[in-house]
């Protein structure tokens, strides 16, 4: 990016700096006060094309802001209970899928109108594929989240996000309820088949002959 067109980020993503939730504020006269403009906010949505200039741009650095649903959302920081599972589930797995798949931790992903950072993605191997672009949605065996502050939004907005991409396994390691819900079976918006566990193994759709502990998934 030339220096001009940097600037010219700098200058628009200084606007919203604050929030980090882009919006563009228009105003309209209602029917019955013409004299009295209401403040109507509409949420600007980004294309992967502009976000990823936004990126390059460097004016997000340091913020812990990711894409989704067109709009910037801020991430959640990491209290002791997420980190602590996170760094101990993704050194399992890796050992439990060595040669089998990637394991990455906190990474993008690239899907249709978003560009969030799963805490666990279980991609296709060689992991050379990646030098040039993050994951895409045909790149992904399964996506995992693990949520305490962020469970609503992980069950919501990101299994919305998720299924239309036609993520084929989403699980959702639930701090709040000491459990995992595995959302199978994607179709439009919506996954079709969400199982609970809180005990025993989940064999992934992926990797049938596979054994997940959900003891090695539920540390607290």
């Amino acid at each position: 990016m030339n220096l001009k067109a940097q600037e010219n980020w700098v200058n628009e993503a200084r606007i919203f700096q604050r929030s980090y939730i882009v919006s563009i504020r228009t105003k309209i006269k209602t029917v019955n006060s013409v004299n009295d403009p209401i403040m109507v906010v509409t949420s600007y949505k980004w294309t992967i094309d502009k976000w990823h200039e936004l990126v390059d741009s460097g004016v997000l650095d340091g913020q812990k802001v990711e894409l989704l649903e067109q709009e910037i959302v801020c991430m959640s920081p990491e209290g002791i209970e997420h980190s602590y599972t996170n760094e101990n589930v993704v050194i399992y797995l890796r050992n439990l899928l060595s040669g089998l798949a990637r394991v990455r931790e906190s990474h993008p992903i690239t899907l249709d109108n978003s560009e969030p950072e799963p805490d666990i993605a279980i991609v296709r191997l060689p992991e050379t594929i990646y030098r040039n672009h993050h994951p895409y949605a045909e790149d992904i065996y399964w996506l995992i989240e693990v949520s305490n502050r962020t469970l609503i939004k992980d069950l919501e907005r990101k299994t919305i996000t998720y299924a239309r991409n036609g993520i084929p396994e989403y699980w959702v390691i639930d701090l709040q309820n000491n459990q995992v819900i595995v959302h199978t079976q994607p179709q439009d918006s919506k996954y079709l088949q969400l199982v609970t566990y809180q005990s025993g193994v989940i064999s992934p759709l992926a990797f049938r002959d596979i054994e997940v502990a959900l003891d090695k998934l539920l540390l607290f």
